[in-house]
């Protein structure tokens, strides 16, 4: 009995030694489970912006299923998606443990994610236009913005703009092409047509010009717009940019198109004033005198060539357009010029008076935005000529004239002042420097003086004839150095400053005359 008792004992021992075994065994042989050594961190738990996704057995696995899980959810849109993909692993060591199928780890993530999207960029295009830059959703509207600028000189369409890739640029860029309809359409048909037909159109067009047509007349000319180009740079790049950044498009044509006040320059050319360069430009003289420091009143001389800064309304994307245009018109003929050599340039005689003729045209006129800027004549039809205006002008560089005196303060100017003193005139005849006494005056210009010795009110002075028929004269000197009748050079000495006649104080008194008449000598010194 009792040995029966004993070998049941040990059955039943086996029974839970096999049954413990087949656990492990089940354990380790389960896809759930995995063995692991003892070597540290083995088992690895994934958490995601804060949120446990699963357990892993490498923290490879844990960043290749966020890959899959960021490719989804930017797969399901067009648009650039910005979400938060924050990635831990925790770990720990363990003998064996149970560790999550990758699939079931990348949907979590997902699930994850589409919780956490932050941002989306939309896919947009910049319009850069010189250093001005505006931001659209899309290639449609950029088009709607460059066709708008032209459509405000292109009142009857038929011009329109097309987009493309800039094949100059390495990067995704794109440029703009302005076509006519009707050059759109003829691509179209070339296209269309077969090679055999494209061969005889070359030989025709090779024939007409063989056989070139006869002169045109007017009515044979197509009138109108011609040709448009944008006078800017221009530059497009397709981007991701957030709603907030997006301008609307009506928005952006109104800034790119409406007129704003722009700095330019005006070159004086002969025959000019300021009055007429303030109805030429559209600036009251005010203004004008205002931008200008070289301006002192609607008085202040100018020369041809000077150069006047104005102001032009013009928008942020100029259109360069040019129509071929008919009319009718009297016009000048050329002034004939009949040199002297005798002369100064500064001296002309009229030959022959002008007298206007009268033409038809057709003429190729370009504008920049609504300013003409150049004008080709095609074809002319003169009614009656003009007879031109003939002048005789000198060709000999006229003297120039220094100030007389190194430094000194200018204590009165030309024209009406009060009397300094009594016997003094209320009208200025030429400029006061103060200078001390003894001070060396030298010649304005060479030439030959006329006059040198006492002269009244002037007290002692010096007058000095120069080769172009002006004169100068040095008044209130202290000392003459020359003598009527002498040739002096321009920057000679030819006397010392003083206080001579009538004068309130040591100081050289200085004239121009031109024709025997007194100018502001200040508007003829270099």
């Amino acid at each position: 009995m009792k040995r029966i008792t004993g070998y049941y004992k040990r059955l039943r021992l086996r029974k839970i030694e096999i049954a413990v075994l087949a656990v492990f065994v089940s354990i380790f042989f389960l896809p759930s489970f995995v063995p692991f050594e003892k070597t540290g961190n083995n088992m690895f738990t994934v958490l995601l912006n804060d949120v446990q996704v699963g357990v892993v057995a490498d923290p490879k696995e844990a960043q290749n299923c966020a890959l899959e899980a960021r490719r989804h959810v930017a797969g399901e849109s067009e648009e650039l998606i910005l979400v938060e993909s924050n990635v831990v692993t925790e770990g720990s060591e363990v003998l064996w443990g149970k560790v999550d199928d990758p699939e079931q780890i990348t949907e979590k993530m997902i699930e994850v994610l589409s919780g956490d999207v932050k941002e989306t960029l939309h896919r947009s295009y910049v319009v850069k236009i010189n250093e001005y830059m505006v931001n659209l959703s899309d290639k449609e509207e950029v088009r709607q913005l460059l066709q708008a600028a032209l459509n405000k000189y292109d009142e009857e369409g038929q011009y329109q703009v097309d987009l493309m890739l800039d094949p100059t640029r390495e990067l995704n860029v794109l440029t703009t092409q302005i076509i006519s309809h009707e050059e759109a359409a003829s691509i179209e048909e070339v296209e269309a047509v077969s090679l055999e037909a494209g061969i005889e159109a070359e030989l025709t067009a090779a024939f007409e010009e063989v056989e070139p047509t006869g002169e045109m007349d007017f009515e044979d000319y197509d009138l109108g717009l011609i040709s448009m180009e944008y006078g800017d740079e221009i530059e497009v790049v397709e981007t991701y940019l957030g709603e907030d950044e997006l301008t609307s498009v009506e928005d952006a044509i109104r800034e790119v198109t409406q007129d704003e006040e722009k700095s330019d320059v005006y070159e004086v050319v002969s025959g000019d004033t300021l009055s007429e360069i303030a109805i030429k430009t559209n600036i009251p003289m005010d203004k004008l005198i205002e931008m200008n420091d070289s301006l002192e009143d609607e008085n202040s001389m100018i020369r041809p060539g000077d150069e006047l800064v104005i102001t032009v309304p013009r928008p942020k994307l100029a259109v360069v357009h040019q129509e071929q245009m008919y009319y009718e018109e009297d016009y000048e003929a050329e002034v004939i010029y009949i040199d002297n050599d005798d002369w100064y340039t500064t001296e002309t005689k009229t030959l022959q008076e002008p007298s206007a003729g009268h033409r038809k045209v057709v003429a190729v006129v370009t504008f920049e935005n609504d300013k003409k800027v150049s004008e080709e004549i095609i074809k002319e039809e003169v009614t009656y000529e003009a007879v031109p205006k003939i002048v005789e002008r000198g060709t000999k560089i006229p003297p120039t004239y220094i100030k007389p005196i190194s430094g000194g303060r200018l204590s009165s100017g030309f024209g009406k002042r009060t009397a300094p003193k009594r016997g003094a005139s209320t009208y200025h005849k030429g400029v006061d420097w103060a200078t001390p006494t003894g001070t060396p005056v030298y010649a304005s210009c060479g030439g030959t003086v006329t006059k040198a010795g006492w002269g009244s009110g002037y007290g002692y002075v010096v007058y000095i004839t120069h080769p172009d028929g002006r004169q100068t004269r040095y008044a209130h000197l202290s000392k003459v150095l020359v003598s009527a009748g002498q040739t002096v050079s321009q920057g000679q000495k030819i006397a010392l400053s003083g206080n001579t006649g009538v004068s309130t104080g040591p100081h050289l008194h200085f004239e121009i005359l031109i024709n025997g008449s007194q100018v502001n000598p200040l508007n003829y010194l270099n």
